[in-house]
């Protein structure tokens, strides 16, 4: 076994002249105990591998020392009076040859695929490529100039921490309310916040966060990448950065960006603070590709590890499948992979107590040599793993590969995010025709997409905007995207928006163009929020945020992508409406029926179906009247004592009955209740998405729908009724 001192000036002596134990295989990274660290790290191609420590500032290495230890390609070794706060990276001998798969190169610093914890940010140069840039033969050739210079470092990481009485919330799936945002665009400008605080982990973590999101009625933060991450070099050349973070680099580490000081404890510290308010967090994670790119990109760490283990590659090998768009594709088939993923998923749940996932690019992480596979080895794993089978698991069900669209076809116990209902509700609302049997399954959880594999409607994911688009004010403000900002000439982000702008793009101070645009706002959410499945808001749509027209603001570090929470821009009105429509949801269980509703079981009280369908005439919807595309008007009653499900306590779950009128027309509707099935007498108006303001009052036979606009009604039940 071999130790190389290096650089003029080692400021830790023991170290550079301690001899390296073989140590252990298990646990892979670096763990440290009361006498010193032991290093493990995956290989299955390496000839050798060197781990290089350096001194605190990362600036100098001091001493490499091979890894004496090799048990079933993980090589190891164990440094006695190694603390927690060392910095290291390592160092891979081995074939550069790329036509068969293999990228050593030894002269490239590599961080630990398993690090908690990264020093400094990553510096872009040639030097971090393995082969020279600008060279006659391109990848193929080898570059000898050191990256270590230009390379975050790795930490070792004293994992100990005391969580006292926290826990996870495990709120059931049907019953959450998902806030989809961006842990600085959130809080940068949130009011209360002040300082070095604003966009930080501490920040969102925040009492007055916490409380906002509390009375909004949200039960889960989803946030978006906050696995280390680097930004691409063309964003940096263009004065922007990667500001959603869909480009990590370390799958156990939390960004740097988003801390003041240290970036575990303050994530902790905002877990904690969620919970304490009874909030989940899920975290968004990106799994199917690396910063690395495509065979031109840098060499940082998977790729001088082990390149053909880590990545999918072509035929020829030499180049990389590129299922993701970004160049390259992570072999989540490879076991050894695949442990790296679930090593990952079980850290920030058990260790970071972080309480579901969102799968980006999910299709990637179910794709065997032969496609994908809906029982493949990795959605196995999850299923029978005792922490991360309690976790929610959300899926974005596609990629840009063959067969990419995987829309109903994940396992059962995952959610996935649904286009399908994404663009129904903006189509139908900006006025599309013959949507009306889309429309009326989707309200219902889309049991076409999930109910052949015997998954409930909590399958569904349902939105109407996410960060990956038009923010809700903006789709109704503008019929075209308008991304000149990202530096790309407006070529990118969707161009199929189905969008509409009330006959003006932009924002204008015409009242009636600004009613009619807070009218179709308000349409939407209602929709959202009662619709079977689990709805998911993106963050700053309740008070009417705006993008400026850019549906594509993964660059914009800066206010076009940051929550302007400022009094003059917040439409509190719409936060109010927001606020008790959750509420509505939350209070009422027919809203969150655990089976589809199919007309199968009836109302144990008057024997009404469990759902049924009216027209304008508020007669039973016949076949002319769903395939007539001139049909406008559309009429959903959901008894409240038809369902066999059962609360807490065990007793049959019960609320009031809901009859929803949806007017998609542009003339006002009369509808006459009493020509209803005799389900009650005593019905009381919840919501009216015409007006601002929607006072609960009682009606009795007629019902005044206005044009594009929705009306909600309840029958009592005798429990949520004044008198009882």
């Amino acid at each position: 076994m071999e130790s190389v001192s290096v650089g003029h000036a080692p400021t830790n002596h023991s170290l550079s002249s301690q001899k390296l134990l073989p140590g252990k295989p298990a646990p892979l990274g670096s763990t440290p105990d009361a006498a010193g660290v032991n290093f493990a790290i995956f290989s299955a191609h390496a000839e050798k591998i060197e781990l290089c420590l350096f001194d605190e500032t990362g600036k100098e290495e001091l001493v490499r020392h091979s890894l004496p230890g090799k048990t079933n390609d993980i090589w190891h070794g164990y440094l006695p009076q190694a603390m927690p706060g060392q910095l290291y990276g390592y160092r891979v001998y081995g074939p550069y040859e790329p036509q068969v798969g293999h990228r050593f190169n030894p002269n490239k610093l590599l961080i630990d695929p398993y690090a908690r914890q990264l020093h400094g940010e990553l510096i872009w140069c040639d030097e971090l490529h393995g082969f020279e840039m600008g060279h006659a033969d391109g990848d193929l050739s080898f570059d000898s100039r050191d990256s270590a210079r230009f390379v975050p470092k790795s930490m070792v990481v004293d994992n100990s921490f005391v969580w006292r009485n926290d826990k996870h919330p495990r709120l059931p799936m049907k019953d959450s309310v998902i806030y989809e945002a961006h842990v600085k665009g959130l809080t940068r400008y949130f009011p209360g916040l002040v300082g070095r605080r604003r966009g930080t982990y501490s920040a969102l973590g925040s009492t007055s966060v916490a409380r906002h999101l509390k009375n909004l009625g949200v039960t889960a933060v989803e946030v978006l990448p906050v696995h280390y991450f680097v930004d691409e070099q063309f964003t940096i050349e263009n004065g922007l950065s990667n500001y959603w973070g869909y480009n990590t680099l370390g799958f156990f580490a939390p960004a740097n960006r988003y801390a003041m000081a240290d970036p575990i404890l303050e994530f902790r510290a905002m877990v904690r603070g969620l919970h304490r308010a009874g909030i989940e967090l899920i975290m968004d994670v990106v799994y199917n590709h690396t910063a690395e790119g495509n065979e031109m990109g840098p060499t940082l760490s998977f790729r001088g590890i082990d390149n053909a283990s880590y990545y999918r590659l072509n035929e020829n090998k030499r180049y990389y499948l590129n299922d993701t768009g970004t160049g390259n594709t992570v072999n989540v088939a490879h076991p050894r992979v695949m442990q790296l993923v679930l090593d990952s998923l079980r850290y920030w749940s058990s260790d970071m107590h972080v309480d579901g996932f969102r799968f980006d690019l999910a299709t990637v992480m179910g794709r065997e040599v032969y496609g994908f596979d809906r029982g493949c080895g990795f959605f196995d794993a999850l299923a029978q793993d005792p922490e991360l089978s309690e976790t929610k698991l959300i899926a974005e069900p596609w990629d840009i590969g063959l067969g990419g669209y995987q829309l109903g076809q994940f396992p059962q116990g995952w959610s996935e995010w649904n286009d399908k209902y994404r663009d129904t509700m903006r189509r139908i609302w900006r006025g599309d025709t013959g949507l009306l049997p889309e429309f009326a399954n989707y309200l219902l959880g889309s049991s076409d997409v999930f109910e052949w594999a015997e998954r409930s409607p909590a399958s569904s994911i349902n939105f109407i905007t996410s960060h990956d688009g038009f923010t809700l004010r903006d789709l109704v403000s503008y019929a075209h995207k308008h991304n000149a900002a990202n530096t790309e000439d407006n070529r990118d982000g969707h161009s199929a928006n189905y969008s509409s702008n009330s006959g003006y793009e932009g924002e204008t101070r015409d009242k009636q163009i600004n009613d009619n645009r807070n009218r179709k706002q308000r349409n939407l959410l209602t929709c959202l929020l009662v619709s079977q499945g689990v709805p998911m808001i993106l963050a700053g749509d309740e008070i009417g945020n705006s993008q400026q027209g850019n549906n594509n603001a993964y660059c914009q570090d800066n206010p076009i992508g940051w929550i302007d929470w400022r009094a003059r821009r917040a439409d509190r009105g719409l936060q109010k409406f927001l606020t008790r429509l959750i509420h509505l949801r939350r209070s009422q269980p027919v809203l969150r029926r655990p089976h589809f509703l199919h007309a199968a079981r009836h109302s144990r009280a008057s024997q009404v179906p469990d759902v049924s369908w009216f027209n304008r005439d508020a007669e039973p919807m016949s076949d002319g009247d769903w395939h007539n595309h001139e049909s406008n008007f559309l009429s959903l009653l959901l008894p409240g004592d038809a369902s066999d499900a059962v609360d807490e306590l065990g007793n049959p779950e019960q609320g009031d009955s809901i009859l929803m009128m949806f007017n998609l027309g542009g003339q006002e509707v009369k509808f006459q209740l009493h020509r209803l099935p005799a389900i009650g007498t005593q019905w009381e108006l919840l919501l009216d998405t015409f007006g601002n303001e929607c006072a609960p009052a009682a009606i009795h036979h007629e019902v005044v729908v206005r044009a594009d606009s929705i009306v909600i009604a309840r029958c009592y039940n005798g429990v949520n009724s004044p008198e009882a």
